[in-house]
C-alpha cells in the first residue's frame, strides 16, 4: 500500500466514474468494448512490461553480484597486503611499526575507496526518479528519509574519508572529478613504493597490482549501469501501453459484469479496480528496479556492504574499536 497506494485512488476514481456513467447517462451504446480485443491488447502489454521487467532485474541483479564481487577482493587484498607486506626481500629490516603502518595505510584507503565509490554511485542521473519533476523529486526525497540510511542527512561518506585518509591526501584526491578512480591510482603508486624499498618482491607486486585491476574493473561496471539506463524506447513506453490498458479496463469489464443483471455494472468496481492494480504494479516494480544505484529501497544496499568490508579489514588489522553493522531501517537495509 505504502508503495503504490496513492496510484489506488485515481484508479478507483476512474473505474467509478466510468461505471455512474454507464449506469445514470444515456452513453450506454457506446461505452463498451468487446472483452476480446481488450484482452488481446492486455496481453500484449504484459509481455512488453515482462520483458522490461526481466531487463530491470538483470540489471539490478548484476550490480548485486559486482558488489558481491567487490566484497571478496576487498577481503582478499586486506588478506595479501598483510601477508606480502615484510622483510623478506630486504637487506636492513624494516620495523615492525613501520611494516604495520604501510599496511594499515593500504587497508584504510581501500575502505575510503568503497565510500567515495559508493558516494560517487549515488549521484543522481537524469533519468533517475529524482530527477523527474518536482512533484516526484519531493516524494523521492521523502522515501529516501523514511528509508534511507546515510543518504542525505548524515553525511556519512565525508565522514569515513576524514577518517581513512589522511588530510592532504584527501584533500588532493577529493579535487579530482573522480575520485575513487584516483584512490585506487595512489594505491598503485604505494605498491611501486614498497617495491622500491624491497618490501615485495616483483611477484607480490603484480598479485596485490592484480587485485587493483579487479577493482577497476568492478567499479567501471558499476558506472556502466549508473551511466547507461534501460533503453528509453522500453523503459517509457511500457508506462504508455500500461496507462492505454487501464484507460480501457472498464469499459470492457462493464460490458461483462452487464450481464450478471442490475448490479453486475457496479460489481465491476473492485474487479477494474484489481486488474488495473496487477498490471500497475508490474509497471512500477519494473521502473523501480532499473536503477539500481539511486538511493531508494530497492537499491543494492551499499552502504551495508561497505560498512561489512570495513569491520573485515579492521578486524584483520587488529583492531577492536570496531563500528557497528548497519541496520535495517523500516525494514530496508541500505
Amino acid at each position: 500500500m505504502r508503495f503504490s497506494g496513492g496510484h489506488l485512488i485515481w484508479l478507483s476514481a476512474w473505474a467509478c466514474l466510468t461505471a455512474a456513467l454507464f449506469e445514470l447517462t444515456l452513453l450506454k451504446t457506446w461505452m463498451v468494448i468487446p472483452w476480446l480485443p481488450l484482452s488481446v491488447i492486455g496481453t500484449a502489454v504484459a509481455f512488453y512490461v515482462g520483458f522490461k521487467n526481466n531487463s530491470a532485474y538483470d540489471r539490478l541483479w548484476e550490480a548485486r553480484k559486482i558488489w558481491g564481487a567487490i566484497v571478496n577482493s576487498s577481503r582478499a587484498w586486506g588478506s595479501a597486503t598483510k601477508a606480502f607486506v615484510g622483510n623478506q626481500f630486504k637487506e636492513e629490516a624494516a620495523s615492525e611499526s613501520t611494516l604495520n603502518a604501510f599496511r594499515k595505510k593500504m587497508i584504510y584507503r581501500h575502505i575510503a575507496w568503497l565510500y567515495a565509490l559508493r558516494s560517487q554511485l549515488l549521484i543522481p542521473t537524469p533519468w533517475e526518479h529524482i530527477s523527474q519533476g518536482k512533484l516526484m523529486r519531493n516524494h523521492i526525497k521523502k522515501r529516501r528519509n523514511q528509508y534511507g540510511v546515510g543518504l542525505l542527512a548524515d553525511q556519512i561518506t565525508e565522514t569515513e574519508l576524514h577518517l581513512f585518509l589522511p588530510e592532504e591526501e584527501l584533500e588532493r584526491l577529493i579535487n579530482y572529478q573522480n575520485t575513487a578512480t584516483q584512490i585506487i591510482d595512489q594505491q598503485s603508486q604505494d605498491l611501486k613504493s614498497l617495491r622500491a624499498q624491497r618490501l615485495i618482491d616483483d611477484f607480490r607486486h603484480m598479485e596485490l597490482q592484480k587485485i587493483l585491476n579487479d577493482f577497476y574493473t568492478f567499479q567501471g561496471q558499476c558506472e556502466r549501469i549508473k551511466k547507461f539506463p534501460l533503453p528509453r524506447q522500453y523503459g517509457s513506453m511500457s508506462f504508455v501501453f500500461v496507462g492505454i490498458f487501464i484507460f480501457l479496463l472498464p469499459l470492457g469489464m462493464i460490458s461483462e459484469f452487464a450481464k450478471m443483471g442490475e448490479l453486475g455494472v457496479w460489481l465491476s468496481i473492485p474487479f477494474t479496480i484489481l486488474v488495473g492494480w496487477v498490471y500497475l504494479m508490474m509497471e512500477l516494480v519494473g521502473d523501480y528496479s532499473e536503477n539500481p544505484f539511486e538511493g531508494l529501497g530497492n537499491d543494492i544496499p551499499m552502504l551495508s556492504l561497505c560498512r561489512t568490508i570495513e569491520i573485515d579489514l579492521r578486524e584483520m588489522l587488529g583492531e577492536t574499536d570496531l563500528p557497528a553493522p548497519i541496520k535495517a531501517v523500516n525494514d530496508v537495509l541500505m
